[in-house]
């Protein structure tokens, strides 16, 4: 297998790659309005000339090469930025005040795009066909899950997926995963506490929903350190509070948000059902109640399949030399790649962007979050791999 003449291509096309990654960062769309984004995508398949259904889930894409017929194998990359202000001095950085790509998803598109032009260079080697996602709402809304609905792995059936997320953690030029559970389940919280409002220099005469909310989130804390099992893992985190405007009124109303994190699904509902209870108790103890929600989308872990990911570290480790294949531990991230895998087998990647010189330190969801652009073709090549190596295992087996 040419895995080194597909990276040697995917490196001649650097320039393209990064010229289209960097228009996709100075102007970042957040989930389901990647208008602008999308037209880009689709623009640049016209130029490649590569077929392809948009308006799938609002402003997804998807594109078709090969055979049109079975074998199917499916490379997904998502789209959307964040409500983060940027703080980095790239001279491509966001011109959306108050929005960013602090996640990638600018990469992970390009890298798609480079693929896309890697495999229509090699679209009559395919023993099958190549379904490329790019997929909006990636940032809890759960795109994932509406593109799988709307029916993008049927006619014809994907029977492998792939997928890449570019990782702070780990050096460029190398990749990184495992067998099973890579990255969390994750839902959404919201709680809010009811009081009495009232003048603050008379507190005997209200219930103070501030204090109570200070008990709640203390209690909360012990979920993990007193209920959950030391050799399990979870998350609960209240990353949000909001109440009152005054100095001197106590108000009526506490809002809290956060968020739940376990590897497990049935996890991630034994502790919603432990911080419904446990705040429930806790409010009224105080003579307050409580409103606790889940809202939102609750991500399902991100399960990788052995087989999938011991064929990504054969063809990786020929790509970029087997001591930049890495066993790496699972994570507490979600990502709803889950919605995917949980349908068909599948791996989800990290990709190294890592570069101490070049200030890419900086981790995910950071304002000075910066990507070692060098990783870009190396992404593009790794996803081309996956399609032609799947196809021809499966049309061989």
């Amino acid at each position: 297998m040419p895995y080194q003449q597909i990276l040697a291509d995917a490196r001649s096309h650097s320039n393209w790659i990064v010229d289209i990654r960097r228009q996709l960062h100075r102007f970042p769309e957040l989930m389901y309005e990647e208008v602008m984004t999308s037209q880009l995508v689709r623009d640049t398949l016209d130029e490649l000339g590569i077929s392809y259904q948009s308006g799938i889930a609002e402003t997804g894409v998807v594109a078709t090469l090969g055979t049109g017929e079975s074998p199917c194998v499916a490379l997904r990359a998502d789209m959307d930025a964040l409500p983060i202000h940027e703080e980095t001095d790239v001279p491509f950085r966001s011109e959306v005040d108050g929005k960013m790509h602090a996640c990638g998803h600018d990469c992970h598109t390009a890298m798609l795009l480079g693929a896309a032009k890697l495999l229509r260079e090699r679209e009559s080697e395919l023993p099958g066909t190549v379904k490329l996602l790019f997929q909006p709402a990636e940032e809890g809304g759960a795109g994932g899950k509406r593109m799988r609905d709307e029916g993008v792995l049927e006619n014809p059936t994907v029977e492998r997926i792939f997928g890449l997320h570019v990782w702070p953690p780990l050096p460029t030029g190398t990749i990184g995963s495992r067998t099973g559970t890579f990255l969390a389940a994750a839902g959404e919280l919201k709680i809010t506490i009811h009081g009495k409002g009232g003048h603050a220099a008379k507190p005997h005469y209200c219930i103070d929903p501030v204090v109570t909310s200070a008990k709640v989130i203390t209690e909360l804390q012990t979920i993990i350190s007193r209920n959950l099992d030391p050799l399990d893992s979870g998350v609960v985190s209240i990353t949000a509070i909001h109440g009152g405007e005054a100095y001197n009124v106590i108000p009526e109303t506490v809002q809290m948000s956060g968020t739940i994190r376990a590897l497990t699904m049935e996890r991630l509902h034994w502790l919603q059902d432990r911080v419904r209870s446990l705040t429930t108790h806790v409010a009224a103890a105080n003579d307050c109640t409580a409103t606790i929600e889940f809202p939102g989308h609750a991500y399902p872990p991100t399960v990788n399949d052995g087989n999938v990911w011991g064929s990504v570290q054969d063809f990786a480790g020929e790509l970029l030399g087997r001591d930049a294949v890495h066993e790496v531990p699972p994570v507490m991230g979600g990502e709803d790649f889950a919605f995917y895998t949980e349908q068909v087998p599948g791996c989800f990647v990290a990709l190294g962007i890592r570069n101490e010189e070049a200030g890419c330190t900086h981790n995910v969801h950071h304002p000075l979050f910066k990507v070692d652009e060098d990783a870009l073709p190396i992404g593009s090549a790794l996803h081309a791999c996956f399609a032609v190596q799947t196809l021809r295992n499966l049309s061989e087996a």
